[in-house]
């Protein structure tokens, strides 16, 4: 039988940072099924929006613009409104109400995968998400002019953008971990949703609202989309929709670090 001898110290070893990363994310990921009530309004939402805009604008859109398809124009609309807001910073509130976050801080585990495991797991999440809103389009009669390849770039760049957000959550849950406030925040996105081309392109836009939309990053993405489905291969769209992704993703994810440096850092 081995004995300690008096006096040693021992110490946990590291695991390594894709170890540390890999493990946070399996734990989120194994805890969504656990919890459908986050699923469910994430794609109820954006099918019954699509519904009632294709059902209701369709014939006058398609009066006013001629040969356009509505149900494409708006299939990235449904995409956004699945994706966005989506993460599990719910879950990490819940961590740091019962102490198992403050549990893991005083392991070995990396402390910056406490955020981008989680992040991790919210991005297969959204891909996931993805996917159903994009086989009702394809039940409808939606094709994509890019083909099988801009489907998935479709897929992809969506699933981004729905990272890119969940840092605005996170800050919220790091900084508050308040429940309700978590909860609000994506209330940050209505301006982002509704002061852009939500429903009328770009060219159809006046006044305020067309100023205001040409600052939205929503714009650029929504854009970048519709060129996959309704053009094609459109290098300038996509670099403008990937662009609106990175440009709100360093500014969530620039918030999300420092309210971790905060809640990891002592009285």
């Amino acid at each position: 039988m081995n004995h300690v001898p008096a006096g040693s110290t021992i110490r946990a070893r590291k695991a390594g940072f894709a170890r540390d990363l890999f493990s946070i994310a399996g734990r989120a990921i194994r805890a969504v099924p656990r919890e459908p009530e986050v699923l469910y309004p994430a794609l109820i939402i954006p099918v019954f929006f699509f519904a009632v805009n294709v059902g209701a604008l369709r014939p006058l859109a398609e009066q006013m613009f001629g040969d356009f398809d509505f149900r494409a124009f708006q299939l990235p609309v449904a995409i956004i409104f699945a994706v966005t807001g989506i993460s599990r910073a719910s879950e990490l509130v819940s961590d740091i109400r019962s102490g198992y976050f403050d549990r893991l801080t005083i392991t070995p585990v990396s402390r910056l995968s406490l955020l981008l495991g989680l992040m991790a797991a919210d991005l297969a999440l959204v891909i996931a998400l993805t996917l159903p809103v994009v086989a009702m389009g394809l039940i409808i009669g939606v094709r994509f002019a890019a083909g099988f390849l801009g489907a998935v770039v479709f897929v992809l760049l969506g699933g981004l953008w729905g990272l890119a957000f969940t840092g605005f959550p996170y800050a919220i849950a790091l900084k508050t971990g308040n429940p309700a406030a978590v909860n609000s925040s994506f209330l940050l996105f209505f301006p982002f949703a509704f002061l852009t081309t939500t429903f009328l392109p770009k060219e159809a836009l006046s006044g305020w609202l067309s100023t205001v939309a040409d600052f939205n990053p929503v714009t650029y993405l929504l854009e970048a989309l519709r060129s996959l489905l309704l053009v094609g291969w459109d290098a300038g769209a996509l670099l403008g929709g990937l662009a609106a992704v990175v440009g709100v993703g360093a500014v969530s994810l620039t918030l999300a670090l420092a309210a971790l440096r905060g809640r990891l850092s002592p009285d």
